[in-house]
């Protein structure tokens, strides 16, 4: 995909949007998701259909909202920043559902929301804020991968996790920065403060303060004597 994206004029002036509270897609991240609401099922035809594939990934203000599942005239406030992912793959079910991938591509602002006649919204999305999100890699010499290996091994051995350290080893920084931010357990705001960080490294500073923040909720957990 580097070679389609390579200016901002790569990219359509009008997104579908997906509204969806919790999830995070990053530049060049994957995201796997499960597409069953008829609105959002009507939304994947049309991208596949468009040519360019490409959705908005946004989040809803309110932490309550979600994406109003069930209810087809839901239409929460959402944030003005979200971030395009094109179909990389997509299967469907036998039961009517897509399970699709998208692998992110640019961050945007929302400009406006359209008019729309589609069950789906759309919006003006404006990407020249995030230009960089093009070039891959911008901004992994200033990242603090010690520091984020650091806290990413305490915080696995205080939940009895564990990791693939080889496949870490082999990531580039900006890999796996975005990776943790994508599949930490944190909740829509602070996936949203990571999503709007202005680098790398300031989303990797973000991620480390929350894992020391969640760390010393856990000792101080443990440290509480029974009643």
């Amino acid at each position: 995909m580097a070679s389609r994206y390579q200016t901002l004029t790569d990219l359509p002036a009008t997104l579908p949007v997906f509204p969806l509270g919790g999830a995070l897609l990053l530049p060049r991240g994957v995201l796997p998701l499960n597409i069953f609401e008829p609105r959002y099922l009507a939304m994947v035809d049309a991208a596949l259909r468009s040519g360019d594939r490409l959705i908005g990934m946004v989040q809803p203000k309110s932490p309550g909202a979600m994406f109003g599942e069930g209810d087809a005239s839901a239409s929460p406030d959402i944030h003005d920043v979200g971030c395009a992912g094109r179909i990389t793959a997509f299967n469907e079910t036998d039961d009517g559902r897509i399970l699709m991938t998208l692998t992110g591509i640019c961050r945007f602002r929302v400009v406006e929301e359209l008019n729309a006649v589609t069950p789906f919204r759309q919006v003006r999305a404006d990407f020249t804020p995030f230009a960089n999100d093009l070039a891959a890699g911008s901004g992994e010499l200033d990242v603090d991968r010690d520091g984020l290996l650091n806290i990413l091994r305490r915080y696995l051995d205080a939940n009895g996790l564990q990791a693939d350290w080889d496949a870490i080893d082999r990531s580039s920084n900006e890999a796996l920065v975005n990776s943790l931010c994508m599949i930490s357990p944190f909740g829509p705001q602070e996936k949203q403060a990571m999503l709007e960080a202005e680098t790398l490294e300031h989303r990797n500073q973000i991620l480390i303060a929350l894992a020391e923040m969640a760390l010393a909720q856990t000792q101080t957990d443990d440290e509480t004597p029974l009643q």
